[in-house]
């Protein structure tokens, strides 16, 4: 047998050219796929490169490459489709598709699609890191850099979710035969029932709005809202990421975030710090007056302490007499806080010393304010 004739042999309604026909364009879009989604890639950079400050091909590159490649896939399995002709049964009625013709349609259509959208969902991406890259270039306004944080990666967001709902739409209406406008329709029937089942996202996502107009706080914020308390990394739709003081990463509804008094603790300008030192009652007037005076003067000559010190013999008690101090620290960095608060510690220890004092063995139940 010629291989001409070979060729020429039907197997289900296709010769053996075209199956191998259609294998290798299979191979060939394979071997191409890559090379294809390149030169898309590099051409759309070169007709946006005018708006793309800051951002090279490579990195538009690394972002499309891996869906262009996958949509160049679909399209490849699809022109190989179209090589080859499907058996009908001997009472399937004239010019209508048989089944699996109809369903391998349909499966190369639905991945198709979903290709498509994840080349939108990517193409979201690069432009989020084209502005963020463009106003890196003209920025000086730390307001401006708050905003990038908070109002861009939300948009981003905005915009996937109404890309995802644009290909769910397609996919039901090319895929599944689902009639679009009729349900559109339905769900302004359904809207009511719909709202109330879905109550708790829909005040999450009108919270999220009201986040975003009045910012009580942003990103890299450390707030604390009733029993939360933690930085923000990220605003979402439905909720606000923190990242708390054991670092673990605690997700708060947006509805929790402004139904509650809502304190950020970064926009203090200093931090309190209050406490109460009891002294034993061998501890004389004298002795009390010269480390009341020196450690006023001791506090008040540290760089870091505002001028608002207090020091004060607030109450004789049975246990001992009773001294509260009150300084505020010029810094909003806990860790800077703490080593402040440390040195100032020492500082009226060592006061107490020099002037023969004693600290009662016994303190009364207090708390330290930070």
């Amino acid at each position: 047998m010629t291989l001409p004739s070979f060729f020429s042999q039907t197997f289900l309604g296709n010769t053996y050219g075209e199956y191998l026909l259609a294998v290798g364009v299979i191979i060939i879009g394979f071997l191409l796929r890559k090379v294809v989604s390149t030169i898309i890639s590099r051409v759309l950079f070169f007709l946006t490169r005018r708006y793309t400050a800051g951002v090279s091909q490579q990195e538009l590159h690394d972002v499309l490459i891996q869906p262009l490649s996958t949509l160049m896939l679909v399209l490849t399995f699809y022109a190989a489709s179209t090589v080859l002709t499907y058996p009908h049964g001997p009472d399937a009625p004239v010019g209508v598709l048989p089944w699996h013709q109809k369903a391998l349609v349909k499966l190369l259509s639905f991945a198709f699609i979903i290709a498509a959208g994840r080349v939108a969902l990517r193409l979201v991406d690069f432009a989020l890191l084209v502005v963020l890259r463009r106003n890196a270039l003209h920025q000086t306004d730390a307001n401006k850099s708050r905003l990038d944080s908070q109002f861009l990666p939300y948009t981003k967001d905005l915009l996937k979710v109404f890309i995802l709902i644009i290909v769910v739409l397609i996919i039901l209406g090319e895929v599944f035969g689902v009639n679009v406008t009729a349900l559109i329709g339905g769900l302004g029937i359904g809207g009511l029932a719909v709202a109330f089942a879905a109550k708790e996202s829909l005040e999450n996502l009108i919270a999220s709005f009201t986040i975003f107009l009045d910012q009580p706080f942003g990103v890299g914020d450390l707030v604390q809202a009733g029993d939360v308390n933690g930085t923000v990394e990220k605003i979402g739709f439905r909720s606000t990421r923190l990242r708390t003081a054991e670092k673990s990463f605690l997700t708060v509804p947006n509805k929790s975030m402004i139904d509650k008094p809502l304190d950020n603790l970064s926009q203090r300008t200093a931090r309190r710090v209050g406490f109460t030192l009891l002294f034993d009652q061998r501890t004389t007037s004298d002795q009390l007056h010269a480390i009341i005076a020196e450690a006023v003067a001791l506090i008040k000559e540290h760089p870091q302490i505002t001028q608002d010190v207090q020091m004060k013999f607030n109450a004789l008690t049975p246990s001992g007499k009773e001294v509260t101090v009150q300084y505020f620290i010029d810094t909003t960095n806990y860790d800077h806080y703490l080593d402040v608060k440390e040195d100032i510690n020492y500082r009226i220890v060592e006061v107490v010393e020099r002037q023969g004092g004693y600290f009662a063995s016994i303190a009364p139940s207090s708390k330290a304010t930070e």
